[in-house]
């Protein structure tokens, strides 16, 4: 059998995405790449299962970044990553999410490139994707989404988002927003302002994958309210647009079975 550790030779980097949180949802490769890893650099919303799949003598570095607290900033974490590389290390930058999906790897990569080090990327299940299975809706739907878009909603301190609001406010469309839990009020404020109807369905996750996972079906005039009431700090995803009510009717019809067989059984 081929030695894992064969997949990242000494002095190579892998940027992997370690997905939403479940441990279940990363794919066989990344875990692979876990396991034959020396040294693992690891983001703050890495679930703590996936963690614990890490070899014990595998030496782990948090970098994480939360809500304005840093531990590393990013000029750091490109020098930690290439100085373990350059001295014969086989590391493994692991990231929440999918490492390509506003997870910095071009800035990574960039710098690891620049200083002779091979960096290669294992791509992992994106919030946005796990967010929609867990509510039972496609992202895409013929006749509602023709088309998905992924945006960050994470801005500077003080500082407006800025975005284009009025290509996003399309109702053909399917817009997913990360770390959008303290900015949901601007952007129902300004999808509305730029056309898109207050009544526009909206899914609020948080935690999603994990145990603690909650989800709220709205709309959009009442995003901040629903923010407030489900997301408590933790890191939100919210995707707005008319695919998004497929789950809310899935949600009804689970409700209504549930609550008709628990009749039928208290009856017998």
């Amino acid at each position: 059998m081929p030695d894992d550790r064969d997949l990242i030779p000494p002095g190579t980097v892998w940027l992997v995405g370690a997905g939403p949180g479940d441990p279940d949802l990363l794919t066989r490769k990344a875990e692979r790449l876990i396991k034959a890893a020396t040294i693992v650099f690891y983001d703050a919303l890495v679930g703590p299962d996936i963690l614990r799949l890490i070899p014990t003598h595998v030496r782990q570095v948090p970098v994480g970044k939360r809500s304005g607290r840093h531990s590393k900033d990013q000029s750091d974490i490109n020098a930690l990553m290439a100085e373990a590389a350059l001295s014969g290390e086989r590391v493994v930058r692991l990231k929440g999410g999918d490492p390509s999906i506003f997870g910095r790897s071009t800035e990574e990569i960039n710098y690891l490139f620049d200083r002779q080090v091979q960096v290669q990327v294992c791509p992992g299940i994106t919030t946005a994707s796990a967010a929609a299975a867990s509510s039972s809706i496609s992202l895409s739907t013929r006749g509602l989404a023709r088309r998905v878009q992924f945006v960050t909603a994470h801005a500077r301190a003080g500082d407006a988002l800025d975005l284009d609001w009025k290509a996003l406010a399309d109702p053909a469309c399917t817009t997913a927003f990360y770390m959008g839990r303290t900015a949901a009020p601007e952007i129902s404020r300004e999808l509305i302002a730029a056309g898109l109807s207050p009544m526009t369905p909206v899914l609020v996750a948080c935690d999603v994958s994990l145990p603690t996972e909650r989800l709220l079906h709205t709309r959009l005039d009442l995003l901040p309210l629903a923010t407030n009431a489900l997301a408590e700090g933790k890191p939100t995803m919210i995707l707005v647009g008319e695919a998004v009510a497929q789950g809310a009717r899935h949600q009804r019809r689970a409700t209504t079975a549930s609550t008709s067989a628990a009749r039928s059984s208290s009856i017998n």
